[in-house]
């Protein structure tokens, strides 16, 4: 049976119980021949794998930032660099590699000798399978098919393993967040778009291409221009880019003095979804209508994922669930206890997202534990059977 992303794995299990332990031979057969060099003394010798520290590679589109992750979540020699995209891909490469490397020099020397490999979050689309960033818009136009993984790893010696940003963020919030000791769940991240993890029995669900869990373009209407090219979508209606555009087009028509007051000082097209959620709490009534259609878009999605997939929980992070807060959740839970099936419904729990802002950090270490070792995470999905993917 596959083994779940934040528990033990088939390297952490041997580690830990096998006759090819860390202090044991290994066997000729042993997945772990590979990993022998990486084990050299420090202070993390004879411990489980599941106790080594690794790296960690938040990639986005303003920002690259690394930082060296403990067994327990804590993240050490945090490390931020501007994201070249103007430059190309051999050029964020090449920011990747420098963050990477600033943040494991930056810790101590016995933690440096303990790292084990390097988990990297990525906007997608991906290949997880094979560490391939396929196409994603937010890093320019030619980031296509680069095999991030395995450029990183040989230019620093580690394994290295990549997922999309938010199955990462789901890992982090299942090993140190608000989905601890909860196998069946939902991570959402409410921000300038809305991104989705999907986790059933411990284990992220990918689906045959790895783009399972884009949740944000679960359709909740006829209507609403979504910027995918599809009508109807979730982020068209809460997504902090899709609500700041409709708001630019209602102040344009003259229906919002808030936000034309805003335009005065900043201009119409620095308008975002800050300025409308501000105009809400000013009580504007063009910014009040645009968020509550948003939450209201959010609720009734919520009930389509606690009918459909019968999570125990949905995680709610970024930036604007945080800013919003129990305006967004509390309605959600109220649409879900009137209107989704009464067994499912009587289950979940709506909770907001623990680690803020460096998910995809935190998300890096049972990223690495869970897949380090175990053949499935290595040359294609296509080369083996196993559910893990």
């Amino acid at each position: 049976m596959p083994h779940r992303e934040g528990m033990p794995g088939p390297a952490m299990r041997a580690f830990a119980d096998g006759p090819n332990g860390p202090t044991g031979p290994l066997m000729p057969e042993s997945p772990l021949l590979e990993l022998s060099s990486l084990l050299t003394t420090s202070k993390f010798e004879g411990l489980p794998l599941l106790a080594r520290p690794v790296l960690a590679l938040d990639v986005g589109g303003t920002h690259v930032r690394a930082a060296v992750v403990l067994d327990d979540g804590s993240r050490l020699a945090l490390t931020k660099v501007r994201t070249p995209i103007a430059d190309g891909p051999g050029a964020i490469l090449d920011a990747c590699e420098a963050a990477l490397v600033r943040a494991r020099e930056h810790v101590p020397a016995d933690i440096r000798s303990g790292l084990v490999g390097v988990g990297i979050s990525s906007p997608g689309p991906v290949d997880p399978w094979r560490g391939v960033v396929l196409q994603t818009p937010n890093m320019g136009p030619g980031f296509n098919d680069v095999p991030m993984a395995a450029e990183l790893g040989a230019r620093l010696g580690l394994p290295v393993f990549l997922d999309r940003d938010t199955n990462v963020a789901a890992l982090g919030e299942m090993a140190f967040g608000a989905a601890r000791a909860c196998e069946d769940f939902i991570y959402l991240t409410v921000s300038t778009g809305v991104g989705g993890a999907i986790v059933i029995e411990g284990r992220i669900l990918h689906g045959p291409d790895g783009t399972a869990g884009e949740l944000g373009h679960t359709p909740v209407s006829m209507d609403g221009q979504c910027g995918c090219g599809a009508v109807g979508c979730l982020e068209a209606f809460i997504g902090g880019a899709a609500m700041a555009r409709t708001a630019r087009g209602a102040m344009a028509d003259g229906q919002s003095p808030f936000l034309a007051a805003r335009a005065a000082q900043k201009g119409i097209d620095a308008i975002e979804a800050r300025d409308v959620a501000e105009g809400d709490e000013a009580g504007d009534e063009t910014c009040r209508n645009i968020m509550e259609r948003g939450r209201r878009a959010f609720a009734v999605a919520c009930v389509g994922f606690v009918d459909a997939l019968n999570p125990t929980r949905i995680v709610v992070g970024g930036a604007i669930a945080d800013a919003q807060g129990e305006r967004l959740l509390g309605p959600a839970r109220a649409q879900v206890a009137a209107t989704a099936f009464r067994t499912p419904r009587s289950r979940v729990q709506i909770v907001h997202a623990e680690l803020g802002a460096d998910v995809g950090l935190a998300g890096g270490h049972p990223l690495v534990i869970a897949r380090l070792g175990d053949p499935v995470w290595r040359g294609g999905r296509a080369n083996s059977a196993s559910a893990n993917g």
